[in-house]
């Protein structure tokens, strides 16, 4: 017994320094005391919590827990944990860890340079693994000692030892050897790696349009939201063990917020454990915008359009859209404050539109009798409220919608020339007042720009006979979208359009009463690329497919290749006056073409070109991808 006590106390003295541990209390060696003294001795040496040992250890390091698994005591301090430093069988608790780290430091001032030696594991033993490390600055010995279990990975394998890792920048600095430069986005090594490592803390980083968080004359890129109210939004937090689903949670919740243009996750080594980083790129706290059009239904139009995202308090928002022409003015106002999470606050929006626009539906030159085309002219609002349910986002909305068939002129039209009704209710006008609900469950790695995962989403819409029309009908509907990362050019590193298979499939149809202008419109730039919108069919349910391969052409550019597939499963002629029939539409067609992505000040452009099953090509200029 006397042996390894003489030798610890040697060890201590060799290192000029302090051991966080102490040997048996010399008066019990010595037989001194009486038994209450040997008895309150052995018990104060017990380790009670986690049961490690049933008899007193020979000796103890006593040291103050940094485990994150120890709760913290008034005063910020954690509990003591005291470590059997014995070989063999511990009692009637075994350790199935496969490693267990205990640091102690050997406290020098003398001391310049810092070592670490670290034991070997010891996989079939229950001995417990020991770092010793030197440090040149003089710390108290309760701030020394480690133990983590396996619930978090071990990183020390792969992770720099405390001497040789820089110390933590605000700004983007390689972290660590996994650092690389993307697209003028300095992107510290993937998040995914770090799955089940402590994480030591959060932030958050500001970044411009490039992923920068720098500006061009080297100062740190300043945000306009708080960081604070960031933070709040998120799942993750530092002592939780880092999780890819909590992350991706994240998120989702930042983009429904509608403040940020992009957000994406990067980690720093701190220790043992990680830092994780949310680079944050702000959209503009006001924009607006103005264009100018001209089409055949109301010649000259001047789109205005205003965005405030400061409106009331954070994160609510206001957004005007105006389009004055010769014919009359269309409309879009909507005020939105989305749901948060730091105060659970429930999400809702309330919208007023009135619009205008050339039948989709009854065209193919079967027109109205005074020769003019159907115009649908559609008015109305709607008041949601969202929340997450679960796993799921939902949606709940109140919603009328005013719908008029009329010519040129805005006067009412109820039939068209071959005497097929135009609306449900037979005067021209059909009222829809209805209550909806959606669910939405996104599993994107990222839903700012996706390149694997999926995302599904269901809703039913129930119609009340109120109005004219007496309308009862329920609308179902379901969307389904899925991101497969691939490596065919070898080039799926760029980090903005990343190499990928992406794939769409969508259903609907609609029970009860269903007024003709509510039927399912296919082809066109959202649906079957090829066609004009509306050509292929109008039916009372539909299938829609469509798949694309996504490539880098370089920084800011992309291409596509695409092919879609929509089907009204024979529908069409359940369609009230079978607009779909009497202009002999196919009611099933198939595209097949080409695009270019590119990125710009705007946001990402499309131009896709199709060719149809008739061989025409059509051409597509939008915002955004497909799907």
């Amino acid at each position: 017994m006397r042996i390894p006590i003489i030798a610890f106390l040697t060890l201590a003295a060799v290192a000029g320094g302090e051991l966080a541990a102490r040997a048996i209390d010399r008066a019990i060696v010595k037989g001194e005391g009486t038994a209450e003294a040997l008895l309150a001795q052995r018990e104060e040496d017990e380790v009670i919590g986690d049961k490690l040992t049933s008899n007193p250890p020979s000796l103890l390091f006593a040291a103050e827990s940094r485990s994150p698994l120890t709760p913290l005591n008034k005063g910020g301090t954690r509990d003591i944990l005291k470590v059997p430093l014995i070989k063999g069988d511990l009692g009637g608790y075994r350790l199935d860890y496969k490693r267990h780290l205990l640091s102690v430091p050997v406290l020098n001032s003398h001391q310049s340079d810092e070592v670490s030696l670290t034991m070997e594991d010891l996989p079939k033993s229950d001995e417990l693994a020991v770092a010793v490390e030197v440090g040149a600055e003089q710390r108290s010995s309760r701030e020394a000692l480690s133990l983590k279990s396996d619930r978090h990975k071990d990183f020390t394998s792969v992770l720099p030892t405390p001497a040789a890792r820089p110390a933590d920048l605000e700004v983007p600095q390689p972290a660590n050897s996994n650092a690389r430069q993307l697209g003028g986005t300095l992107q510290i090594s993937q998040a995914g790696n770090a799955e089940g490592v402590y994480v030591a803390e959060v932030k958050i980083r500001f970044v411009n349009s490039r992923g920068e968080a720098v500006d061009k004359k080297g100062n740190p890129v300043e945000g306009r939201i708080s960081e604070d109210f960031i933070r709040g939004e998120l799942k993750l937090k530092a002592g939780d063990n880092y999780s890819p689903e909590v992350v991706r949670s994240d998120l989702q919740q930042l983009q429904q917020l509608g403040l940020f243009e992009k957000v994406t996750v990067s980690t720093e080594e701190a220790g043992t454990d990680v830092s994780v980083i949310y680079n944050v790129q702000e959209r503009s706290a006001r924009s607006a915008g103005v264009s100018a059009s001209l089409n055949d239904d109301v010649g000259v139009a001047v789109p205005l359009s205003y965005t405030d995202r400061t409106f009331g308090r954070t994160p609510q928002q206001l957004s005007v859209e105006l389009v004055p022409s010769l014919r009359g003015i269309e409309y879009d106002v909507e005020f939105v404050s989305p749901y948060v999470a730091a105060e659970d606050r429930l999400g809702y929006s309330v919208r007023a539109f009135g619009d205008r626009r050339i039948s989709e539906i009854f065209n193919k030159d079967i027109d109205l009798p005074n020769g003019n085309r159907v115009r649908e002219i559609r008015m109305g609002g709607n008041l949601r409220f969202t929340r997450p349910l679960g796993d799921w986002r939902s949606t709940l909305g109140l919603n009328y919608t005013n719908i008029s068939t009329r010519d040129r002129n805005l006067n009412i039209a109820r039939r068209d020339e071959l005497g097929n009704p135009l609306t449900f209710s037979g005067t021209g006008v059909d009222e829809l007042y209805t209550v909806s609900f959606g669910a939405i469950r996104d599993r994107r790695n990222n839903p700012f720009n996706p390149s694997s995962g999926s995302i599904l989403s269901l809703s039913t819409e129930q119609s009340i006979p109120l109005g004219q029309g007496n309308i009862v009908s329920n609308r179902l509907l379901a969307n389904y979208i899925h991101y497969i990362p691939i490596t065919l050019l070898g080039i799926s590193e760029s980090e903005a359009l990343p190499e990928m298979l992406a794939f769409n499939l969508q259903a609907g149809t609609v029970i009860g009463d269903l007024p003709p202008t509510e039927a399912f419109r296919l082809g066109g730039r959202n649906s079957v690329r090829g066609y004009d919108s509306g050509d292929i069919g109008s039916g009372r349910s539909y299938f829609l497919a469509s798949g694309e391969y996504r490539f880098p052409l370089g920084r800011d550019v992309g291409g596509v290749i695409f092919v879609d597939f929509a089907s009204d499963l024979g529908t069409g002629d359940s369609v009230l006056g079978k607009p779909a029939s009497v202009r002999d539409k196919p009611g099933t067609g198939a595209g097949v073409g080409l695009g270019v992505r590119v990125r710009s000040p705007v946001g990402l452009v499309r131009l896709d070109v199709g060719i149809g099953n008739s061989g025409e090509l059509k051409f597509v200029l939008g915002t955004k991808q497909r799907f």
